[in-house]
């Protein structure tokens, strides 16, 4: 004889899905074989559990069932779970929660189960939250240099304020009266039993954390977050060689960590102030000097400004305004490797004074001599 899935579940025969979901996952959590272990009559409602919403879930098995009180070519010999869900359970090996049917999780496993049934485990998540190290925020810091400074490199002091572990407190966020007393939500265990319908398990104590200790009475100090602000002075290097946009980490010099996690890091970002004479691209570095008309004609040796004094470079003879000369070496430093960048030095020819009349009357004279036209290839 066909056995009443309605009746199985407890639902009328004109509930709807969502009535036949809700009956089924109360039952199952009942009557699962997990939680009723040596329990043979847990089981054999588990298989019928199983069976019956098997059917009423499926509208096709549904329509079939209330028309001909059986699913399938042919009726059931006797009734009973035959090619049940449990039995599938079972032949794939048991234990667990394998058997169960978590098709309206959407997920083969049973996280989604338990999520659904103890809304995410979030006493856990939140224990496990304040009990666990955490590393402190990291820090930003500007700093504004003079182009010499970002060049060489300099030691000194700034003033911040950063969070550090609370004095009154020793950063646990609470104050302890005589000696540790155990955790009176779970007697000092760590750990406290829950129970959803027949479900029945240890969880950690969201009262202490999982530590078995009374929390204590939240410091006034820092207001139980075991931090306090602080403002002080610290010596800091900025290496050689750094330019506008440059990080300079400085290790353990952000906020505290909390629950024994390390501090955070300082980062100080470079901004370098422009300079009058030299201009700086990369590790290169950029400079225009003015030569004569003799030294330009003639050739010379002569004296330029670099990063690091003065150094001498030959012009050659026919210079023209605009060339450029490379001295190796003597750029900014690079952050980090060996070596510096290069100087390139640009020059300029600037004409003599004009008001002097002796000059004019050489230039006329010059002029003569020379025979030139620079435009002739312009056609003019």
């Amino acid at each position: 004889m066909s056995k009443d899935y309605y009746e199985i579940l407890g639902v009328d025969k004109k509930a709807s899905v969502s009535d036949i979901k809700k009956a089924y996952r109360k039952l199952a959590r009942k009557y699962h074989p997990d939680l009723n272990p040596n329990d043979k009559e847990a089981e054999a409602k588990f298989k019928e559990i199983q069976e019956a919403y098997s059917v009423l879930k499926d509208p096709k098995k549904k329509k079939q069932y209330d028309e001909y009180g059986y699913v399938g070519e042919q009726p059931p010999p006797g009734g009973g779970a035959g090619r049940g869900a449990y039995q599938q359970w079972q032949q794939e090996g048991g234990g667990g929660f394998q058997g169960f049917d978590f098709s309206e999780y959407g997920t083969s496993s049973f996280q989604d189960f338990f999520k659904d049934i103890f809304g995410g485990g979030g006493a856990r998540q939140r224990a496990q939250a304040r009990t666990r190290p955490m590393k402190g925020q990291d820090l930003l810091y500007n700093m504004r240099l003079g182009f010499k400074d970002a060049i060489e490199g300099i030691q000194t002091r700034i003033q911040l304020t950063r969070e550090v572990p609370c004095v009154k407190c020793g950063g646990t966020g609470s104050l302890q009266t005589g000696s540790a007393q155990a955790c009176q939500a779970c007697g000092g265990t760590g750990q406290t039993t829950m129970q959803r319908g027949a479900m029945r398990f240890a969880t950690t104590c969201p009262q202490c954390g999982g530590q078995g200790q009374s929390p204590g009475t939240p410091c006034p100090q820092c207001g139980g977050t075991g931090l306090q602000q602080k403002t002080e002075r610290i010596r800091v290097k900025i290496p050689a060689g750094v330019n506008t946009g440059s990080k300079v980490r400085i290790a353990g010099k952000g906020n505290a960590g909390q629950n024994g996690g390390p501090p955070g890091d300082l980062f100080i970002t470079i901004d370098v102030n422009s300079h009058p004479v030299f201009k700086r691209e990369g590790s290169n570095i950029y400079v225009k000097v003015p030569i004569t008309v003799p030294e330009a004609t003639l050739g010379a040796k002569i004296d330029v400004p670099t990063v690091e004094g003065k150094s001498t470079i030959k012009i050659p003879p026919g210079t023209r305004s605009g060339q450029k000369f490379r001295i190796r070496d003597k750029g900014a430093p690079i952050v980090g490797k060996k070596g510096r960048g290069d100087e390139f030095v640009e020059v300029s020819i600037v004409p003599p004074p004009f008001e002097d009349e002796k000059i004019r009357e050489m230039m006329k004279e010059l002029e003569k001599i020379s025979g030139q036209n620079p435009r002739a290839d312009l056609g003019v």
